[in-house]
């Protein structure tokens, strides 16, 4: 469940079934009103977080690291990554494969639990030319399915797929002992993402 609000945490279509809380940083977009999530921010980040983990009756709280809060050096993400904790959070989300496994292994190394988000990463959009499916071409399949064996080996509990094929999706879900959860990215994942204002039609 996405939410950014403490009264996400307490709705009655989400608190008492949700077994994880994302405070994405597609509150950008959602919230903001914003054209994408590059501007978000990470004291934007912790507010929401800490508003949100207070109000978490039992669901797993995650929260999405912003843009540059992890991209520069390792030392200041596994910093960042800390600050998520130091609010409430019980793990963090960052985006990317190769790019970010050292990144991961010193989250992990240091308590931080860590989950992966491959596919359509929101702050690579430029790169993307825009909001599109990623991995329909071959090579472009495999190296997705490579990224996700680096992220589990690097000590990511679980990794979001964001529209990628189904069927990719059903090969790197197969090909992992962690959870893999899907948004727009077929049926085959471990777990859905759900957006909990558009559960509720906002």
């Amino acid at each position: 469940m996405s939410g950014w609000r403490s009264p996400c945490a307490r709705s009655r279509r989400s608190g008492p079934t949700a077994t994880a809380f994302l405070v994405g940083d597609s509150l950008g977009v959602v919230v903001q009103g914003k054209k994408d999530t590059l501007s978000v921010t990470m004291e934007e980040m912790l507010y929401h977080t800490r508003l949100v983990a207070g109000a978490a009756q039992r669901a797993l709280v995650i929260a999405d690291m912003p843009f540059l809060s992890y991209q520069v050096t390792v030392d200041e993400a596994v910093r960042n990554a800390g600050r998520f904790l130091q609010v409430g959070a019980a793990a963090v989300k960052l985006e990317g494969g190769a790019a970010v496994v050292d990144r991961v292994q010193a989250m992990t190394r240091f308590g931080l639990p860590v989950m992966g988000h491959l596919g359509m990463t929101p702050q690579s959009v430029h790169r993307y030319g825009g909001y599109k499916v990623q991995g329909k071409e071959r090579e472009k399949a495999e190296a997705l399915l490579a990224d996700a064996k680096a992220l589990e080996a690097a000590g990511a509990f679980a990794i979001v797929l964001e529209a990628i094929p189904a069927s990719l999706a059903k090969t790197i879900t197969e090909a992992l002992t962690i959870p893999t959860i899907g948004i727009g990215a077929g049926p085959h994942c471990d777990g859905q993402v759900l957006v909990l204002y558009d559960l509720l039609g906002l």
